[in-house]
């Protein structure tokens, strides 16, 4: 059983597996106030495109000290453009120790949270808060291409969209620095074998469980 009025939710997942929209949906319903953490990332990408800062590093660092993540989510981030680059961006250690203190900042000030990402079982909220339900999401490449590619309003070739997710996860897992893995407790969440409400529901019958 979780502390009362406490409820720390962790959701990794390889790239376009639906963890982002399951984390909506189970915030929405537990009243959490949800961080995706590849949105900051995502973020950090597109400030560097367009200004091409010489000290990436410092630049950064001062824009996150000015920017709050409401802003942050309500941008424009998903473009494979930006996709491309946050893949690289993300292997970075000292990018991913900036983006970590800012979500630390927002986490630790919330008992009732959802934090999405690739590394938050694994290092976010592996302690101090540590989570009290983490889930692991995967999803078919085929599934997952053609998903993003509807998302994409067919823009993009379908083609690209699953290299780009390919290359996505690989580099995830295979980065040096807080790599992608599923934890041991971690739930695992086939969401090419799930409808959005199974999805839902199979999550919640977990968190109820802890309530």
């Amino acid at each position: 059983m979780v502390k009362h009025g406490r409820l720390i939710i962790a959701c990794d997942g390889e790239a376009g597996s639906g963890k982002s929209t399951a984390a909506k949906l189970v915030s929405k319903k537990y009243k959490l106030l949800l961080i995706n953490s590849g949105l900051i990332y995502r973020y950090c990408s597109k400030l560097i495109i367009q200004k091409n800062p010489k000290n990436i590093i410092p630049f950064i660092k001062k824009k996150l000290k000015t920017v709050s993540y409401k802003s942050i989510s309500k941008q424009k981030l998903h473009s494979e453009k930006i996709s491309y680059h946050v893949a690289f961006l993300a292997k970075d250690k000292r990018i991913r120790k900036i983006v970590n203190q800012f979500q630390m900042k927002i986490i630790r000030t919330n008992s009732k949270i959802c934090v999405e990402g690739r590394d938050i079982a694994s290092k976010i909220l592996a302690n101090n808060p540590k989570y009290d339900l983490a889930f692991y999401f995967k999803c078919n490449l085929e599934v997952a291409a053609k998903r993003r590619w509807m998302d994409l309003n067919r823009s993009v070739l379908l083609k690209d969209i699953k290299k780009s997710l390919k290359m996505r996860t690989l580099l995830d897992k295979k980065r040096k620095h807080s790599p992608l893995i599923k934890v041991k407790d971690a739930i695992l969440i086939r969401t090419d074998l799930l409808s959005k409400k199974q999805v839902l529901s199979k999550m919640t019958k977990y968190i109820e469980k802890i309530r």
